[in-house]
């Protein structure tokens, strides 16, 4: 039996590799005369290798290495000008049908035992479905900024239109701004708009979680500090504040800063300089201060956990961003978009969301807010085997918040009837969509009689 030394030395070896190569490969000689297409360049572009082979590459149209002239079209093959290889270039061709190919494609020169340059091979890989993806989110991002987009956040409701305006008036000052908000309300994605929005948007925007980081640390992050100051500390470095100079420096949690941390911010908002850590050298900085938090600070300056003269300097301008729950109409936007983003990113064709899993949706209160209903709609994707998500793909915690209120059984019989007609009878879905277990669901329906 030979070995694939043998097969190797086969007038027809390479002929036969070419032949089950996934890629598209084609061969040009110098002239750009096309001497070798294999079976996948086939499918790609629609052309047999009889329509081809003989025939200048201009054929197909390429967008990168076609040139039309007033004698029609010319090759102008940057490859055999230069020599030099090209690597993942993307490109469009013209299959033989008319339809539009996007292809990335790798190309090199051939030589002869002399070392002239007798032609070039050619490989190609069909991207078009990734390209048109790429497309379709273009789109949807553009549709969105028209109507529901604002710099990242999305919403058509009136607190959100409100916010929005906000957003445009601090943009137009240089006074500290304080975002106030519960977790996963998008703080951050409002202070890089007011940022962007800004005289100082050409400038660094700088950000900082202020609990995630102990006193020692936290100086150091937010000053800097210099070699040999403490263990560790093995090279000069800058801090936030420097870094964020003639920019912006967004610092998120303020409400979890130590005291003592407390005290020397007010210092540096309050004379615009800053001190590495074991250097005492004021270094003049110009930043504009935006933070952000989830708490009360009033109450954390009532128990005295915050400084009230720091709260005083932060806080010229406050911004209340609103929580899901109090703008559920902006619910469905939302959802959609990120549903249609996702099942892109997972390579899923998930086109849409039945009625009764986004009234689920819409009428959960969302404690975990925007973030918490991207994670439902990235469960979703994963658990959904068709186009459409249904009431079964979404996560258990979505059922939790919604119960039967009230004791008058004539409004409990109603939500049940409404509840089993709405899931055609599933006392499994009906219950999961009450909040409540199958067994209470079933001690319900026999105390009302509900066959």
């Amino acid at each position: 039996m030979p070995n694939i030394e043998q097969l190797c030395k086969e007038p027809n070896f390479l002929i036969n590799v070419f032949e089950t190569m996934r890629d598209g490969l084609m061969i040009v000689d110098k002239d750009g005369n096309i001497i070798f297409f294999n079976r996948s360049a086939e499918r790609i572009t629609g052309y047999r290798k009889e329509e081809v082979i003989g025939h200048q590459c201009t054929i197909l149209d390429s967008d990168t290495c076609v040139m039309l002239t007033d004698e029609g079209r010319k090759m102008d093959c940057g490859i055999f000008k230069t020599g030099a290889p090209i690597k993942n270039k993307k490109c469009r061709i013209r299959a033989s049908d008319g339809r539009a190919v996007y292809l990335l494609k790798n190309a090199t020169i051939l030589k002869d035992e002399k070392g002239e340059m007798i032609g070039a091979v050619e490989s190609m890989t069909d991207i078009t479905s990734l390209y048109m993806k790429e497309m379709e989110l273009e789109e949807l991002k553009h549709e969105l900024r028209q109507e529901y987009w604002f710099m990242g956040l999305l919403g058509k409701s009136e607190p959100m239109q409100y916010l929005f305006e906000q957003i445009r008036n601090a943009a137009g000052s240089e006074a500290p701004v304080l975002v106030y908000g519960e977790s996963g309300t998008g703080k951050n994605l409002v202070a890089q708009a007011i940022h962007s929005l800004s005289r100082r948007k050409d400038g660094p925007f700088v950000a900082l979680n202020c609990g995630s980081l102990n006193d020692y640390l936290l100086e150091s992050e937010l000053f800097g500090h210099k070699k040999g100051s403490f263990t560790g500390a093995t090279s000069d470095r800058m801090g936030r504040f420097e870094a964020a100079h003639n920019g912006s420096i967004f610092l998120d949690e303020i409400g979890d800063m130590p005291k003592v941390m407390q005290v020397k911010l007010l210092r540096v908002l309050e004379e615009k300089v800053v001190e590495r850590v074991g250097d005492h050298r004021p270094v003049p900085v110009n930043v504009r201060l935006i933070s952000a938090t989830n708490k009360d600070l009033n109450s954390l300056v009532n128990s005295e956990v915050f400084r009230e003269d720091l709260l005083y300097r932060i806080n010229s301008i406050l911004i209340k961003v609103p929580p899901l729950r109090e703008r559920a109409e902006d619910i469905p936007v939302i959802t959609f978009h990120y549903l249609k983003k996702i099942s892109h990113i997972n390579n899923k064709d998930i086109r849409r969301i039945s009625p009764d899993a986004l009234d689920i949706i819409t009428n959960y209160r969302w404690p975990g807010n925007v973030r918490q209903l991207i994670n439902t709609i990235e469960h979703c994707a994963i658990t959904c085997k068709g186009d459409t998500v249904e009431v079964s793909d979404l996560p258990e915690y979505v059922f939790h918040e919604k119960k039967v209120e009230g004791n008058d059984k004539s409004t409990d019989r109603d939500q049940l009837l409404s509840a089993l007609s709405q899931h055609k009878g599933n006392r499994t879905l009906t219950a999961k969509h009450l909040g409540i277990s199958r067994v209470t669901l079933w001690k319900r329906l026999k105390e009302l009689g509900i066959e």
